[in-house]
């Protein structure tokens, strides 16, 4: 939707120009999914982690993208429940990451001085990412579930 209504594309030159957000990923270092069982509470804690981070980046998205409020306020809020959710299966909850108030309010500062020119593409590059760091998501769950017994 954004490409089509804004001309916001993957291979647009100024997407790869302000691509500068930092957002979370789930890398190889994180452990592969085929030798996932060693890494998994590494992994978990990876994931929820970067669950928590994306809701500074939601919130932004919320702000900004207004015609899609009820949507990105939707996902927040089930975002956070998948963080929380994630987040007590890691033997050591406390080993989450998650960010604190001066830290997401110094990044949502960040993103709010973004030019308006230049919004839409950072409003692209989040949702990009997140969907990519949400497949994975779903991977490592989908393996999680069949390899142990947890409810999800």
């Amino acid at each position: 939707q954004m490409c089509e209504n804004f001309t916001v594309c993957q291979n647009s030159m100024e997407m790869l120009l302000y691509n500068n957000l930092n957002l979370p990923k789930v890398t190889e270092e994180d452990g592969d999914f085929l030798t996932f069982l060693s890494f998994q509470d590494k992994c978990l804690r990876k994931i929820s982690s970067g669950l928590y981070t994306f809701q500074t980046y939601l919130k932004y998205i919320q702000e900004t993208f207004s015609s899609e409020n009820q949507n990105v306020k939707s996902l927040s809020s089930s975002t956070e429940y998948l963080a929380r959710a994630l987040r007590q299966m890691v033997i050591n909850p406390e080993e989450v990451i998650i960010p604190d108030a001066a830290t997401q309010e110094s990044l949502h500062t960040k993103l709010k001085s973004t030019k308006a020119w230049t919004e839409k593409i950072t409003i692209h590059l989040i949702l990009r990412d997140f969907t990519s760091f949400m497949e994975k998501t779903v991977r490592a769950v989908r393996y999680l579930k069949n390899t142990r017994s947890f409810s999800a």
